[in-house]
């Protein structure tokens, strides 16, 4: 349980475990037109544009769209504006667009890090402040995969919007779109080499203080082509949710084989975006433009109004809509999953609903998703057979 005091009249509040985490603060694209992306994610997912970084606020090198949900999800889309911004351009040009860093908010930015330090976490960014007229934010950055970064940062003594270079909106283009009502980010989801999910797992929870809450070994996740290993690291009040994926021996490429292959290396494959209404979430994305992979097929409806576990979703507005639905123990999950929003098949987005204390992934899930997953690398030509399964990195 968490704790709401007050200094000052402002609030801190004070987590339930060892790291200070409160939850998850931000997670910030790479890409290469923030202006592009960022307009995608606010018609499209019916994010609003609520801060801008850029020339117009004192920065030369990028230019940076904050996003958010009127929930507390932030989003940051950011870009390169000169061909010397280098981590910005060596990202793009080895990965295209995809996620940089994911942050967490943390009670103590020196504190964390030093614990992650010790528990094993390789530092990229020592504890600093940045400051304006309206205050400081403090931040951290650790490594994580091939070029992906976890921050610890802190807002208590910002008065600003969301932090030092950031200001309001530069530019206020009225647009049609639906309200979707996504919340926050409930997981995200890493993909790693072969033999790599154990380490990584290993690392984020010793740096973290986390622990293994699911573990999907061979045969859990698979179809008749393909297969793929997962872990479930989270904070052990459950806040912070990462599964991670490798590919496992198959037939042919799985689905974490071709994200390798066209991100050139290890990241982020998606983000799950929770909804309290995911029929009419889902709807209003549908609305705006967004694609999903294809629905399965009616026997998977079929099947699943046969079981009774206190569904009070419509049955058949889910299978309308392609809304999967996961049963377990006295809960259930429903879940959906986006196309990838760039031209790389790299990553995509997760719309979720837990019902009655659902906690799981989708296990229920896997053979329908990851078959329809298939079905899209089929029409990209990279379903193809593997020779060798241990050598296709």
């Amino acid at each position: 349980m968490e704790m709401d005091i007050c200094y000052g009249g402002i609030p801190s509040r004070i987590p339930n475990n060892s790291m200070g985490i409160r939850g998850y603060d931000f997670v910030e694209f790479y890409v290469g037109s923030a202006k592009h992306v960022a307009y995608w994610h606010a018609k499209a997912l019916g994010l609003d544009i609520t801060a801008y970084c850029g020339p117009e606020t004192g920065v030369r090198d990028r230019t940076s769209y904050l996003l958010t949900s009127p929930y507390g999800m932030r989003i940051v889309i950011t870009s390169a504006l000169k061909p010397d911004t280098y981590d910005i351009n060596s990202f793009i040009t080895k990965h295209g667009d995809g996620v940089k860093r994911w942050a967490v908010e943390v009670v103590d930015v020196t504190d964390a890090f030093m614990k992650a330090l010790k528990g094993g976490a390789v530092p990229l960014i020592k504890p600093h402040k940045i400051e304006d007229k309206e205050g400081y934010v403090e931040e951290a950055a650790i490594r994580l995969y091939d070029s992906t970064e976890i921050v610890f940062i802190n807002h208590d003594n910002y008065r600003g919007i969301f932090k030092p270079g950031f200001g309001k909106p530069n530019q206020n283009i009225p647009f049609s779109r639906h309200e979707t009502g996504l919340k926050v980010i409930d997981h995200i989801v890493g993909n790693v080499h072969i033999n790599e999910m154990d380490y990584w797992a290993e690392y984020i929870n010793k740096a973290l203080d986390f622990e293994t809450f699911i573990y999907y070994g061979p045969g859990d996740i698979s179809t008749k082509y393909s297969a793929l290993l997962s872990k479930v690291v989270r904070s052990k009040d459950g806040k912070i949710k990462n599964p991670i994926n490798e590919p496992y021996e198959a037939e042919r490429l799985s689905q974490i084989d071709e994200y390798i292959q066209q991100y050139n290396g290890t990241g982020i494959q998606h983000i799950a975006l929770s909804t309290r209404d995911i029929i009419a979430t889902v709807g209003a994305l549908r609305d705006n433009g967004v694609e999903f992979l294809d629905a399965p097929p009616h026997a998977y409806y079929e099947n699943l109004s046969k079981r009774d576990f206190g569904l009070t979703q419509n049955l058949n507005d889910l299978e309308k809509l392609g809304i999967l639905c996961d049963v377990e123990g006295t809960g259930y999950l429903l879940q959906i999953f986006t196309k990838p929003f760039s031209d790389r098949p790299t990553f995509f987005y997760e719309i979720i609903q837990r019902c009655n204390g659902a906690q799981g992934f989708g296990q229920g899930n896997f053979q329908a998703l990851f078959e329809s997953i298939e079905r899209d690398q089929d029409k990209r030509g990279n379903l193809t057979i593997i020779e060798n399964p241990i050598n296709v990195m």
